[in-house]
């Protein structure tokens, strides 16, 4: 298989909403890029919305496939996370957080109903949040001297690469977020310039 280069994701977060016989469901996107932002976007709701019936969510991070959560928060089992989840997974997505908000609003829905309206509010909320197209990155240490500072940030800015870290000392390590598709290229542009280290992290 040849290797990714790029994956889609989402930079701002969205918000929908969706009506179905009396229950309100307002649905949110979240850019996340770890367990912490999760935590951290799932209390900001739950204090939003703390007299909401249900808070079901699915998220997404990373590029290997394996790092997901799905949950129906007393939903019946495969009615509202799973469904999410596909939304996500049918635009591809990843490095994201969807939460759907539910306000009972006295009518059962039954089963079928409330598929199709998690998988809708999931739908809703994606069709008003941009999506992103972004470079598959390999990070690198670069360790160099003060001076050299312009040379670098120059090939950095061409190779569109992303500073991750950085010490700024006399002698500087960077670590940089390399486009997989120009590794080949950004060694070759700092093994033009002299006394500079650099290796994958």
């Amino acid at each position: 298989m040849p290797q990714l280069e790029f994956y889609n994701t989402i930079e701002k977060p969205g918000i929908a909403e969706y009506r179905d016989r009396g229950s309100k469901f307002i649905s949110y996107s979240f850019p996340i890029t770890s367990i912490n932002d999760f935590k951290y976007r799932m209390e900001g709701i739950k204090k939003e919305h703390p007299k909401a019936t249900h808070h079901c969510f699915a998220y997404r991070i990373g590029l290997d496939k394996t790092n997901l959560r799905i949950n129906d928060d007393g939903e019946p089992p495969g009615t509202a996370g799973k469904q999410i989840l596909g939304q996500i997974d049918s635009k591809e997505l990843t490095n994201i957080l969807v939460v759907v908000v539910r306000y009972f609003g006295g009518t059962l829905l039954g089963v079928p109903g409330l598929i199709l309206a998690y998988k809708t509010s999931a739908i809703l909320v994606l069709q008003v949040t941009p999506i992103v197209q972004k470079a598959i990155e390999v990070n690198y240490i670069v360790q160099f001297d003060y001076t050299l500072m312009n040379n670098i940030m120059t090939i950095v800015k061409l190779l569109n690469c992303t500073v991750v870290t950085q010490e700024l000392q006399l002698f500087c390590r960077f670590s940089v977020g390399v486009p997989v598709n120009r590794q080949e290229e950004f060694l070759y542009l700092l093994r033009e310039i002299k006394d500079i280290e650099v290796g994958k992290e």
